[in-house]
């Protein structure tokens, strides 16, 4: 763990026209700064008080691909009207890449206007701007090309400001990062989402939304393959629901067919995926042996595209430890464990309540950009 790098990494990100975070009541008991992850399926937000620590992390569902008026709709749940007036907010953003706009630059400036629009006019907005430090809301809106997609990079770079050498393994709902690290010094190689799903970065599957069909298209079932439905009737939430691996708090999205969150309701929606029904033609042991081959096809995928980043750093990259973020972190956790790596939880490099190590894992960019803009205030 590096024991000085804060004060070093306040002078490698400018702060680009903004200004510093406000401690609202002089006592750093409430939050100062704001740090956001807009994302296309969910709003997470992570509060601190004016010393740089956690207060609170929150997630709420923001099916963005339905329109902007989502983002709006999930400010208020999130508890906008309780955020202090005059903040500072530090912001990052997936959600550009959600169909409803025409293309990235525009969801980059529909979010923000959103964003600006519902927030207390004397509010200080920081855009993570990566190399080119934090920019503010007009700034941000006229250079997208930095601004989308960067949450993954406000990670890896706090850290960075902690782990000498390592790999980022943040596993959320939807996709996986997969981050080298090297002497305190993200490397790497993509930095758009086109070039990071060429370099094996950026791979899209996740614990909860990512659909059954996008892992496998067999599995075993009674001594034979069994093929599956190219059909939206599950998702991985059912795998790892019937498995009983899911924390329902980080399963925040409709299921596939509206139907309860259960492990009784998640086996019918595997079932269904090969073309069957539950206790006529497949039992729930049948299911259950299911969803244990689907995880292992999903976890396969994510220890290719980690052995190919470890593969960079030479003959120690397959030693390298696997820093765990995201709502999948009991994965990457399984993932080191069964690999002989030593594995750090993301929320034990900060100074967090261990009350809060979950939802700081979920929520690492969020956290990551509020404690990057806290450092460089």
């Amino acid at each position: 763990m590096a024991s000085n790098v804060d004060a070093a990494y306040s002078a490698s990100l400018p702060w680009v026209a903004c200004d510093g975070p406000r401690d609202c009541d002089g006592q750093g008991m409430t939050a100062a700064l704001y740090g956001w992850d807009i994302g296309g399926a969910h709003l997470k937000l992570a509060c601190l008080n004016a010393k740089g620590r956690v207060l609170s992390v929150r997630q709420v569902a923001c099916p963005l691909w339905q329109g902007i008026e989502q983002l709006e709709l999930a400010l208020h749940t999130i508890g906008i009207a309780t955020v202090a007036p005059a903040a500072t907010h530090g912001v990052t953003m997936t959600g550009e890449l959600c169909d409803v706009f025409d293309d990235r630059a525009s969801g980059v400036r529909a979010i923000l206007e959103c964003l600006t629009r519902t927030l207390d006019p004397h509010a200080t907005v920081c855009v993570y701007g990566a190399e080119q430090g934090w920019l503010d809301a007009a700034q941000a809106s006229a250079a997208s090309d930095v601004v989308a997609s960067a949450n993954w990079l406000a990670t890896a770079q706090l850290t960075a400001l902690r782990v000498e050498a390592g790999v980022l393994l943040d596993i959320g709902s939807t996709s996986t990062d997969v981050i080298l690290i090297e002497d305190w010094q993200t490397r790497a190689v993509g930095r758009d989402d086109a070039t990071r799903l060429t370099s094996g970065e950026l791979v899209y599957t996740g614990v909860v939304r990512t659909p059954v069909m996008a892992v496998a298209r067999r599995v075993p079932m009674r001594g034979a393959w069994q093929s599956l439905a190219a059909e939206y009737f599950a998702t991985m939430a059912d795998v790892y629901r019937v498995l009983g691996q899911l924390d329902e708090r980080h399963d925040q999205m409709p299921t596939a067919d509206g139907r309860p969150k259960d492990s009784v309701a998640s086996a019918r929606r595997i079932a269904r995926m090969l073309g069957r029904d539950l206790g006529a033609d497949a039992s729930f042991a049948d299911i259950q042996g299911v969803a244990a081959h689907l995880a292992r096809c999903q976890q396969r995928d994510i220890e290719d595209a980690l052995a190919l980043q470890s593969s960079r750093a030479g003959d120690s990259g397959g030693a390298l430890p696997i820093i765990g973020a995201g709502a999948g972190a009991m994965l990457a956790a399984k993932i080191a464990a069964q690999a002989g790596r030593d594995y750090v939880p993301f929320a034990s490099l900060l100074d967090v309540a261990p009350s809060l190590a979950g939802d700081v894992a979920l929520a690492a960019p969020a956290v990551a950009v509020a404690r990057l803009a806290w450092m460089a205030r």
